[in-house]
């Protein structure tokens, strides 16, 4: 970690100095805070900048002009200013110091009042290592709260009154988790037991906040981290309870954990962006209520198709928390055909099957969840073995750019319809599948000429 007393000015961009120049021009306070100033305290790079100030929104606005302040939370005493940073535009979220009413939504306050100093708007943050500012053309920092030595301690801590804290905002719980597992950080332990007293505020939190939240948990180097205080401090029943039905969970000589165990290890080892983790989280979720005793195995047990059981879950969960469709059908393809075992008598016909059934794009995620089922059992054994083979069965068809779709066929609908003389109807659709069936088998076959002649055998048998 970079000594926190010393943030190098350089590290700051010039057209976020700038707002803070005009701000101190006009007289005014400008502090950075927030999760720019905690970033660069501990090394990281920034992802945003936000400006701290005594100015009231319409002074912000009077300074920056309607052209580059956008009043887009003045009930909040927020206004957007709009610079021109070196990646194009940046929004600089500029707020003034505030103090805040009674939360009656686990959301939002029921008033909000400004206050006079910087100190006043820290002490309604949520965590210390949130609630610094850093003044850049002067270089002061103000850490009330003891933020910097949290952060050295690596250690997460509520502002004030933890229960206070989460009681306002019922987000607050998921982001000390999901920030921990991404700092690699720990919960002081009178924060983490705040949490469960707050559940009920939790459950108030709308789906899509939730939902952002664990993708961005899943996005850190070990999501089992955040994952695991979710159990403990109970998030873990409020947001997947699905997945606490597999804890304690036993399965059998092939693998060396339970199916919850098993299920952090999975996501850790598996490679990829948040969905590709997300279809790794849900990969066994199904696994529970398909347990059955392993025949002739006293004390094993077996999860008879439940990849299928899982993939109905999945796309339970998936829907509640309100995944675009796109995503939605990405994990659930992972999670249905994760349970695929290739064997070198697979023809190429069978490999382009397989390769259409799952979808290209879906693909490559579910050979990263795979590799990481892999390394989850526990027993270091060498993906390679499993996946190696099939890997290069998969990159020669597709050298051969075979058709994989319907769409890929050398004729179409019309060429069907012009060929049998016959109507639109359901049975196109039907022999254009039965001839990507043959093509499958023999990419030859995806000539004009010969998926006519096939066409014309096809409706003659029928």
């Amino acid at each position: 970690m970079s000594d926190p007393a010393n943030i190098d000015p350089h590290a700051i961009p010039a057209d976020v100095l700038g707002v803070c120049r005009r701000l101190r021009g006009a007289g005014f306070e400008a502090f950075l805070v927030g999760g720019g100033i905690r970033d660069l305290l501990l090394g990281r790079p920034p992802s945003d900048f936000d400006v701290a100030t005594d100015a009231h929104p319409p002074q912000v606005m009077g300074l920056f002009g309607a052209r580059f302040a956008i009043p887009t939370g003045l009930q909040h005493g927020t206004v957007t200013v709009v610079t021109e940073g070196p990646a194009g535009p940046r929004h600089v979220e500029v707020t003034t110091y505030r103090g805040e009413g009674a939360y009656i939504d686990g959301r939002r306050p029921s008033s909000v009042t400004y206050v006079g100093s910087l100190e006043e708007d820290l002490s309604r943050r949520d965590f210390t290592m949130n609630a610094v500012g850093f003044d850049p053309l002067s270089g002061e920092l103000r850490d009330p709260f003891g933020g910097r030595a949290d952060m050295a301690a690596r250690r997460i801590r509520a502002v004030g009154d933890a229960e206070a804290r989460f009681r306002e905002d019922g987000l607050r719980p998921m982001r000390a988790v999901r920030q921990a597992a991404q700092l690699e950080f720990d919960i002081d332990p009178p924060t983490r037991d705040a949490i469960r007293p707050t559940l009920d505020v939790v459950r108030k939190v709308s789906a899509e906040r939730v939902r952002d939240e664990m993708l961005k948990m899943l996005g850190a180097r070990q999501p089992s981290r955040g994952l695991e205080l979710m159990r403990v401090t109970g998030l873990l029943e409020v947001v997947l309870p699905e997945l606490l039905e597999s804890y304690g969970v036993t399965q059998n000589r092939f693998h060396k954990h339970d199916v919850y165990a098993h299920t952090l290890a999975v996501v850790d080892a598996t490679e990829g962006d948040a969905i590709t983790r997300l279809g790794a989280l849900l990969h066994d979720i199904g696994k529970p209520r398909a347990r059955q005793p392993r025949e002739g195995a006293p004390g094993e047990y077996s999860f008879f198709k439940h990849e299928y059981v899982g993939a109905e879950m999945a796309e339970e969960v998936c829907r509640r928390w309100k995944l675009s469709n796109a995503d939605r059908e990405r994990v659930v393809a992972m999670v249905a055909h994760h349970m695929f075992f290739y064997t070198p008598e697979w023809s190429d016909g069978t490999v382009r099957r397989f390769v259409r059934k799952v979808g290209p794009d879906v693909l490559p995620r579910l050979f990263a969840l795979r590799e990481g089922d892999i390394a989850g059992r526990g027993f270091a054994e060498d993906p390679e073995s499993e996946l190696g083979e099939l890997r290069r069965r998969i990159a020669a068809v597709a050298a051969e750019d075979a058709a994989m779709r319907v769409s890929d066929l050398a004729i179409d609908g019309r060429d069907v319809m012009r060929i049998l003389n016959i109507p639109p109807s359901r049975t196109i659709g039907v022999l254009l599948e039965r001839l990507l069936e043959r093509v499958l088998d023999d990419p030859a076959l995806n000539t004009p000429t010969e998926l006519e002649r096939l066409l014309r055998e096809l409706a003659a048998a029928s």
